[in-house]
């Protein structure tokens, strides 16, 4: 999955601040805060989570991708496919 356990890791700091950055949206709404100042704490997390997604595509680029490449055959076509599904549902998202 990952490269290293430091890579891991900061993954891991990243998703614990989303997880808080939800947590502060939740406590927004419960306290009626302004609802363009919610929009903006959710395009926050948004953002957050697809540099989360990015770096884990760059992983999956980076290292499974490459090995198939290397290896060839219908591992290759497998990973190329999963990446190109990765990307499509990243851009649409």
């Amino acid at each position: 999955m990952t490269s290293s356990g430091t890579h891991k890791e900061d993954l891991l700091v990243r998703l614990r601040r989303v997880e808080g950055q939800v947590r502060g949206i939740a406590r927004m709404v419960e306290e009626d805060k302004y609802c363009i100042d919610v929009l903006t704490q959710v395009s926050a997390a948004n953002r957050a989570l697809q540099g989360v997604a990015l770096a884990l595509l760059g992983d999956h680029m980076n290292h499974c991708l490459i090995e198939a490449a290397r290896t060839g055959g219908a591992e290759q076509d497998i990973k190329l496919k999963e990446a190109t599904d990765a990307i499509t549902r990243l851009v649409r998202s």
